[in-house]
């Protein structure tokens, strides 16, 4: 009898609901073991948002693929979905309202994981806390976390309003698009604002 040969499909969307800023305006993507690494070889400070705010770090940071820093996050419950290789974005899908589509973004991955956290983390920002961090996510809840092959990614940020159950919810969906290539620095607008209109809150 010939052997059955097994194929594990990789899932190329991942949805979570009820995502919080912490009530800070940012959301970061990232992953945070690799920001992590970079503050050290920058001899940065524990308070790494005391850094970004003062100096070029968190400038530095972005263009360098390290972080996506978003601004302009309000205070509601959010959709983030994450779409991988060329699986039809959600948000180009019908009965949705678009607000924002940014590409140009870049992102490495060092640590098979990306997370979108918030700015909470940055104010103390120790080893510590990082593990603290990430065993909360992994842990029940549905944090936005997901494994991922390391690497280069480009990043396309989509923003609005999912229409989901008769409701319309604010939502991101970050499309992330692996890259052989290394990017010197990204090109997006780091200082773009992701403020989202809704019909709901």
């Amino acid at each position: 009898m010939p052997f059955k040969i097994l194929q594990v499909l990789m899932k190329t969307r991942h949805e979570f609901s009820e995502v919080l800023n912490d009530l800070v305006d940012y959301f970061i993507l990232g992953d945070i073991r690799l920001l992590e690494g970079w503050k050290a070889e920058n001899s940065l400070g524990d308070d790494l948002g005391a850094e970004f705010a003062s100096n070029e770090s968190g400038d530095r940071a972005a263009r360098e693929g390290i972080i996506i820093p978003m601004a302009g996050i309000e205070n509601y419950p959010y959709n983030i979905i994450f779409t991988l290789d060329d699986e039809t974005p959600e948000f180009l899908k019908s009965g949705h309202h678009l607000q924002h589509r940014r590409a140009g973004y870049v992102l490495k991955i060092e640590n098979n994981c990306l997370l979108l956290y918030t700015w909470r983390i940055l104010n103390a920002f120790t080893s510590a806390n990082v593990s603290a961090l990430l065993e909360r996510y992994r842990g029940p809840g549905g944090r936005p976390i997901i494994e991922l092959e390391n690497g280069w990614y480009d990043v396309e940020i989509l923003g609005g309003e999912l229409l989901r159950n008769g409701d319309f919810e604010p939502a991101f969906e970050f499309i992330l698009r692996k890259t052989e290539r290394e990017p010197v620095t990204s090109q997006a607008d780091i200082d773009y604002r992701f403020t989202i209109r809704s019909q709901t809150y």
